[in-house]
């Protein structure tokens, strides 16, 4: 007997998902950062102490040491002391200190935070289209192991053991799938995790995950929920943040730029993996959500490499 799809593993494997930029920054007194970096992924552990975090749609959050945010693809957003921090103290520019370390704020006496801040890194090709099946925001707090992550990254940050780089790259990468893991409750913003914390949702997607090729009906998915269909539709657009069968393209296309990036057989045959009755089907419908016909995007993506047959 086979163990049941695991559909955020998948995910997750087809993200690859790095963390190789980050810094340790500390703040005192009253200060304020903004950013605004569309589309880069943005990560912040809460060392000690404790800092306010504003990302635009979203309400302020307080974070407290032992804290995790990720934001898959980052919106604009602000972060600053507890106490409201007037505009003349906005600065992009933290002043370095010692040891790799920066500051914001007040330049003399001890530090009202220290967080570890960074940017990671979706080694996929389709980040994009993978990144919009996360939650916008993801907040982790009183999760044990995630903390302990954390202080390890933070421990290890402070030090210069040799090999210290590729000990904190594996530390974040591993904070960072915990992260993912942990932020399974009805409270996340919509996206598959928030899915997947609903017993209903989550047995509908798994189905979907462990069988992509079959054609699926909003009233078999619905049976399997054991939900009428306008229930079904409505509560998993609503936890999800699309429609059953927009979720299902994405992670069909998803599907098919992995097999065609590593030149799993002939276009017909990826075409039947992901649930097409023929090869021009797929082809039509690829292109519409890629921009790409199959072929021309396996030769963009891997120059010189052989495209797969029609």
């Amino acid at each position: 007997m086979t163990d049941p799809v695991d559909p955020l593993a998948e995910v997750v494997t087809l993200l690859q998902p790095g963390a190789p930029f980050s810094k340790i920054v500390s703040g005192a007194g009253s200060w304020a950062v903004r950013r605004a970096e569309a589309g880069q992924p943005f990560y912040c552990a809460i060392l000690d102490g404790s800092c306010r975090l504003a990302v635009d749609g979203h309400a302020p959050i307080d974070l407290l040491a032992g804290d995790f945010v990720l934001v898959p693809s980052t919106y604009g957003f602000a972060m600053s002391s507890i106490e409201p921090a007037t505009s003349e103290y906005f600065d992009d520019t933290p002043i370095p200190l010692f040891r790799g370390e920066f500051r914001l704020g007040a330049q003399d006496g001890p530090p009202d935070v220290r967080l570890l801040v960074g940017y990671c890194t979706f080694g996929s090709p389709d980040a994009t289209l993978l990144v919009s099946l996360l939650p916008q925001l993801m907040h982790v707090r009183g999760e044990r192991r995630l903390a302990t992550l954390v202080q390890l990254v933070g421990d290890e940050s402070r030090e210069r053991r040799p090999a210290r780089d590729v000990m904190l790259s594996h530390l974040l990468k591993a904070l960072l799938i915990e992260a993912l893991r942990s932020t399974t409750g009805t409270t996340a913003s919509p996206g598959l995790l928030r899915g997947l914390a609903d017993e209903r949702l989550s047995l509908a997607l798994r189905r979907m995950h462990e069988s992509p090729a079959q054609s699926w009906t909003i009233a078999q998915l619905a049976r399997e929920a054991a939900l009428s269909r306008s229930a079904f539709f409505t509560r998993f657009s609503h936890a999800v943040g699309v429609a059953p069968k927009e979720y299902l393209l994405a992670w069909r296309m998803a599907m098919a730029r992995d097999l065609l990036l590593r030149n799993e057989g002939g276009v017909a045959e990826i075409a039947k993996q992901v649930g097409y009755s023929s090869a021009s089907a797929f082809s039509v419908a690829f292109t519409r959500h890629v921009g790409l016909p199959p072929t021309r995007y396996a030769r963009k993506q891997v120059p010189g490499a052989r495209s797969p047959s029609e």
